[in-house]
């Protein structure tokens, strides 16, 4: 399938080539500002479906806006009729074109050129008449405000909030992209179809910031968003994907003593923590037990063993591991339990735990193993 994509060097046309890419059969040529209408004609003489994503939003001038979004969009109609090569489209246009400013009148008046496509091609068409999109690769301090805070918040930049009452209705570009997939599947049907894309989200202004701007602190605090909020979760990957390159990593604080070093990794109040050790040869940690925590054990390198004793009785359990063999050894609750590197090097040992270690409350009670 030989798939033509006007601006494709912008936000949305990036996203949908990578995902386009993935595939043998899609054969993509893309078309931006810098490439000649004869080069666009020749894509279109061969092309079984454009996606026609080019449009002008911020315009010199106001007539900018028939010439970038209307006037260009009839050529394209224009010559795929005249050359007799009638194939699907699909337009992006904007909640806008329901407004009545010069831009929202540009862009439905180039929905008006597909109706007209339609009739006369008796094609498929499809309208997506766009809220917020946000994601990577959105370019900041231009249209879109997810992109803008993402940057400023990432590089310590202020922001500001003119209204932070105003709510915005948001939607991310993968399932934009995803939507935009189900076309080339599509039957073909003699329609002019209006999309909607799913999920979406919205937000004000002043909530928007206030998420945003607790993920730097993620690095102090070390506990993750709510992930399982589908939105916070499309808002982290968006805002590390505007993280300065020199600043993707950071040190974890370390506790070391004579048995060696331990540091916290990361925190969730849903999913407990995780953190890891490095442990000098025949030390022991542990020898403690928990009355309803419970801990998971994975040695990433070393060799060591694992001792058990229900505080009921006095029988000892051992467990042997090695790093080569990832197995996760459970802490039950109610065991009294230590791990004993036996080996002559650094044993390191990654721990889960089902809670995040408070130490007002830690639940964590000496005792050892071996009486």
């Amino acid at each position: 399938m030989n798939i033509v994509i006007t601006g494709v060097h912008g936000f949305i046309g990036k996203n949908l080539v990578d995902w386009l890419k993935r595939e043998s059969k899609y054969s993509v040529q893309g078309y931006g500002r810098q490439d000649s209408w004869s080069a666009l004609a020749d894509g279109l003489a061969t092309a079984d479906i454009v996606f026609h994503l080019a449009g002008v939003n911020r315009p010199q001038t106001e007539a900018d806006f028939y010439t970038g979004n209307v006037a260009f969009t009839e050529q394209i109609c224009d010559y795929l009729l005249a050359i007799g090569r009638p194939v699907p489209l699909v337009l992006t246009s904007s909640i806008q074109a329901m407004l009545d400013n010069p831009y929202g009148i540009s862009k439905r008046q180039a929905e008006q050129v597909f109706y007209q496509y339609a009739a006369k091609s008796g094609e498929r068409v499809a309208i997506y008449r766009l809220k917020n999109v946000f994601g990577k690769w959105c370019r900041p301090n231009y249209n879109s405000v997810v992109a803008t805070f993402c940057y400023h918040i990432s590089n310590n930049l202020p922001v500001t909030i003119s209204d932070p009452g105003r709510v915005l209705d948001l939607i991310h570009v993968d399932d934009l992209i995803r939507c935009f997939l189900t076309e080339l599947e599509d039957a073909k049907l003699s329609d002019v179809c209006y999309r909607e894309v799913t999920p979406s989200y919205q937000i004000n202004l002043a909530r928007l910031a206030e998420i945003i701007q607790s993920f730097p602190k993620l690095r102090q605090t070390l506990c993750l968003p709510d992930l399982s909020d589908e939105f916070t979760y499309k808002l982290y990957s968006t805002y590390l994907s505007y993280l300065n390159p020199d600043n993707f990593a950071y040190n974890l604080e370390k506790k070391c003593d004579n048995r060696g070093c331990l540091a916290e990794f990361v925190k969730s109040a849903s999913a407990g923590q995780i953190f890891i050790s490095r442990t000098h040869p025949g030390i022991t940690r542990g020898n403690h037990y928990h009355h309803i925590k419970t801990e998971k054990f994975l040695v990433l390198e070393g060799d060591a063993i694992i001792r058990f004793r229900n505080i009921l009785d006095e029988n000892v359990i051992e467990y042997s591991v090695r790093g080569e063999d990832f197995r996760v050894v459970d802490i039950p609750p109610g065991y009294t339990h230590a791990i004993e590197n036996i080996g002559s090097n650094e044993l390191i040992t990654l721990f889960w735990a089902s809670e995040v270690f408070n130490p007002t409350r830690a639940d964590t009670n000496a005792l050892s193993v071996l009486s």
